[in-house]
């Protein structure tokens, strides 16, 4: 079964945050085992990063708003073709300083969902969503229409 690593810089504080990620990562069990590593914040990302490193496993997908968009199809078939590899994957939400660029660069690939910002606790339930929708997009299942 597929591992996929959620290292993520912050915690949830929001109960409703919690439960939202807590859904996705239940949906996601059938599918693949999942690990959260919630990191703590600290004053700017060049002291975030070094821990952000120690971290990383397999293939890296950091987001990062100058990254390469996606459709929720050509995420699916990156996710596949890392299942079909065998190849653990760790995807990276920095903190609401960003990611330092040492992290950027070690990253396999640097993924944007938009061009607009976004509050990195809802980023993470939206990267969640996102690989669920992309593991029923495998599935052949209706969930993504």
């Amino acid at each position: 079964m597929m591992k996929i690593n959620f290292v993520c810089v912050g915690n949830l504080k929001e109960k409703f945050f919690e439960e939202g990620a807590a859904e996705y990562l239940k949906r996601l069990s059938r599918f693949c085992k999942t690990e959260v590593r919630e990191l703590p914040e600290k004053k700017n990302p060049d002291e975030e990063a070094e821990s952000i490193l120690h971290s990383l496993r397999g293939k890296v997908i950091a987001l990062a708003v100058e990254g390469k968009k996606r459709s929720s199809e050509e995420f699916a078939r990156e996710i596949a073709h890392c299942a079909d590899r065998g190849e653990e994957l760790t995807f990276v939400i920095g903190s609401s300083e960003g990611l330092a660029q040492k992290v950027k660069d070690r990253a396999d690939e640097l993924l944007s969902f938009s061009d607009m910002t976004f509050p990195h606790r809802l980023m993470r339930i939206i990267l969640l969503e996102q690989v669920y929708r992309a593991f029923m997009i495998n599935a052949g299942a209706k969930y993504h229409k």
